[in-house]
């Protein structure tokens, strides 16, 4: 596996063969910058040398390890934006990290074809950090997925976060792990036949540590606000450069097989993102890696050529308004059909693709009927989904087993990239709750009212003594709640869905998983009200028919072809019981 030449890259420090360190900053209108190490060779205070367009660099004798920062001539001492590991949170000082001392063990690592995934999304610091995920690895393994999904892990103000209030997006947490310790995980997951995908943010920054504002204004509209403050102004080249060297440097010195984009309709340039798809593939070369979107935009062009998929949260409103009928707040855009609106979300992707969304109040969407099944990440829940809701609720604190058993299959067993979140493959019922470990107490504050001022507008919590119990973000106790518990995994309903979603996957491995390449669709129908039937061509000829039932009637399903793979609940022949679930496959040749 090759390796980006250091001087590839325009931000961060960069070791150079003769012992030295290039450190390079992007400050326009700074009248100077003065670079401090604070041990080593070069111990004390440099002035840097202005470049054109606004830069500054000095190459001097600092190890790996050496701590530094920033001197800005009209304001503040900082950590390096482009940081590679900090000491002292983020607000420290910035470490020098040399990216070629790791010795890798899996230099031979391929990964698998995307439309094979299956993803197992997970939180690094609920999991114990780096070390405590290796840990899980052999578990992971067995389980049958086949990619694990980070959520962020940059560096973050405080001891706890989700990750999504990163500001220093080159620099792994200290609260989870240092640089080696995440290529190690990194690469036992590779050694265990894992790849590893990293959640990354390029819309916004956290509301702590970001100094970027002091650095350089100019990385920032003032005509185009987010709901997290000002949009960040990719019309500036060094700009977009900061962020497409950070996708590559994720994939190449810590060997991500993948990256997912956070809530990239949130970012304001149209042509930022096709530009670091076709930089990142370049850097790249002939290794595969995968690049995943979130956008509430739907918009299906962006699949077509530059991104391989999307997280597709329509596919997993219509399964939770179905188990749980629940229909506040956007779930309301899925209140009427829904049964209908899964069909269209298993067979052309997208539910909008066009329509009015009565919840945001503008159309939405492109059609997206003419891309692949694995263009489409569905999930049963993920992250936001259960860590949005007030009181982090689980689907299986939520719905019935029997109910969430019909549509882990419908999951597991339509050709669409199917994603778990840590705990679905035991159903787990302990919360995922929003959390922060914000140290300014201001801030903390802020933040937990904020969040309960959110939710006033439910049903639920008009009540102000009912909202005054939605937990508090920053208290240690909302983290220890979120995670999980493996004593819970060993209770007699966890064991048997564990056994449930564990045959699942073993079954897709062995006999879907080789054949979803080039994978088109046959037909669709609704089965009454809340039931659907639909048939795929899968990419050696074989035909996969996949039924359910997700209501509490029974309904008449027309025979699948080809031989019963896999069935949840009451399941015979033209007919599903209520809540059930089943999938048939043909052999290519019939």
């Amino acid at each position: 596996m090759t390796q980006a030449r250091p001087l590839d890259f325009a931000f961060g420090p960069l070791p150079r063969p003769d012992g030295g360190t290039r450190f390079r900053l992007w400050a326009p209108g700074q009248p100077g910058v003065t670079l401090e190490c604070r041990e080593g060779p070069a111990a004390g205070t440099h002035p840097m040398r202005s470049e054109p367009d606004g830069w500054w660099s000095v190459t001097l004798p600092a190890p790996s390890g050496t701590r530094y920062r920033f001197h800005l001539g009209n304001g503040p001492t900082v950590p390096d934006p482009a940081s590679q590991a900090q000491d002292g949170d983020v607000d420290g000082w910035s470490v020098v990290v040399d990216h070629h001392a790791y010795r890798w063990q899996n230099d031979g690592w391929t990964t698998h074809p995307w439309p094979q995934s299956v993803i197992y999304e997970l939180h690094a610091g609920a999991m114990g950090g780096f070390r405590g995920i290796m840990a899980e690895l052999p578990r992971l393994a067995a389980l049958g997925v086949n990619t694990i999904e980070l959520m962020p892990v940059n560096d973050f103000a405080g001891a706890r976060n989700w990750g999504y209030d990163g500001v220093l997006p080159y620099a792994p947490d200290e609260a989870y792990g240092t640089p080696d310790d995440l290529k190690a995980l990194v690469d036992a997951a590779h050694g265990h036949g894992l790849a590893v995908m990293l959640d990354v943010v390029y819309n916004h920054f956290g509301p702590a540590g970001n100094y970027w504002h002091s650095i350089a204004p100019d990385f920032f509209r003032k005509d185009k606000p987010t709901p997290w403050g000002d949009a960040i102004d990719f019309r500036e080249a060094p700009v977009r450069d900061f962020f497409i060297e950070n996708a590559i440097f994720w994939l190449t010195q810590y060997r991500f097989d993948g990256l997912r984009l956070d809530a990239v309709h949130a970012i304001p340039d149209p042509s930022f993102l096709p530009e670091l798809s076709e930089r990142v593939r370049a850097a790249c070369g002939s290794r595969t890696v995968y690049l995943v979107l979130e956008n509430e935009n739907n918009d299906a062009s962006l699949l077509e050529t530059s991104f391989d998929a999307q997280w597709n949260d329509d596919a997993h409103h219509c399964l939770h308004v179905l188990l749980t009928g629940e229909t506040d707040a956007y779930y309301a855009d899925y209140a009427d059909r829904p049964a209908g609106k899964l069909l269209r979300a298993l067979t052309e992707g997208f539910v909008y693709q066009g329509e009015v969304s009565a919840n945001l109040g503008h159309a939405r969407g492109q059609k997206s009927g003419h891309l692949p099944p694995s263009a489409f990440v569905n999930a049963l829940q993920n992250h936001d989904q259960v860590g949005n809701r007030a009181m982090g609720e689980r689907i299986y604190s939520l719905a019935s087993g029997e109910a969430t058993r019909a549509a882990l299959l419908v999951l597991l067993m339509s050709p669409a990239v199917p994603m778990l979140f840590m705990g679905d493959e035991y159903g787990s019922r302990r919360p995922f709750l929003f959390f922060t470990g914000f140290p300014d107490p201001d801030l903390a504050q802020a933040v937990r009212e904020g969040r309960r001022k959110e939710f006033a507008r439910f049903a639920a919590f008009t009540d102000p003594e009912r909202r005054e119990r939605i937990p508090d973000p920053n208290h240690p106790d909302t983290f220890a709640a979120s995670r999980p518990d493996a004593a819970e995994a060993g209770q007699p309903e966890q064991a048997a869905m564990a056994a449930h979603v564990s045959g699942l996957l073993k079954l897709r491995a062995a006999r879907l998983a080789p054949r979803l390449a080039g994978t088109t669709l046959l037909n669709g129908a609704m089965l009454g009200e809340t039931g659907l039937r639909v048939q795929w061509r899968l990419g050696d000829g074989a035909v996969l028919t996949l039924a359910a039932q997700l209501g509490p009637r029974a309904v008449e399903c027309p025979p699948g072809s080809g031989p019963l793979l896999a069935s949840s609940g009451d399941v015979a022949e033209g007919r599903l019981g209520p809540w059930s679930a089943a999938a048939w496959l043909s052999d290519p040749a019939l």
